[in-house]
């Protein structure tokens, strides 16, 4: 009996010293701010988790029941008046404009927000071919964009989703 329990102790031991720690959750935030004389405002939380990007939007002042693109942009500036002070999507392997689960689409390419009837919207969504951590997918440091209209996923390069109504930096802390 002796044994068996060395042997148990051992074996856990063994493993236990193997296992590969879990790698830490990265999070980031952006405060969405309006833009185009909008009174949109609002917070993004995001997190990265084994890989896996995910962020909480809360949003107020958008067109009740209506569609909205959603972008990640080139820049981390949200100074412009109307949010072109951010540039265009952000497109680090040069892809078409398209939806976020299309083959082909830029890593700034969001799924759509849905104002609720109050136009409000409180989501987590998945945001896929981008990461929190250093490198060429990473958003941190650049800006998230609310569009006034739905985006098309086909009008190049944009999306004919209309004028900017909310950008916020992405900031680590």
């Amino acid at each position: 009996m002796r044994n068996a329990t060395l042997l148990v102790l051992s074996t856990t031991a063994i493993l236990g010293a193997c296992a590969t720690p879990s790698a830490p959750k990265l999070h980031a935030a952006a405060t969405l701010e309006a833009r185009s004389g909008s009174t949109v405002t609002g917070r993004a939380d995001l997190e990265e988790s084994a890989g896996a990007v995910s962020a909480h939007i809360v949003l107020a002042g958008l067109t009740p029941g209506s569609e909205h693109g959603f972008h990640v942009h080139e820049k981390g500036d949200c100074s412009a008046a109307d949010g072109s002070s951010a540039g265009g999507h952000f497109n680090p392997t040069g892809q078409p404009h398209g939806g976020s689960a299309d083959a082909a689409h830029h890593a700034g390419d969001l799924p759509s927000l849905t104002a609720d009837a109050a136009g409000k919207v409180n989501v987590t969504l998945p945001l896929a071919g981008v990461t929190l951590a250093a490198g060429p997918n990473s958003i941190v440091g650049r800006a998230l964009v609310v569009h006034r209209d739905k985006d098309d996923r086909t009008t190049q390069p944009s999306g004919n989703s209309g004028p900017r109504v909310a950008c916020g930096v992405v900031t680590s802390p």
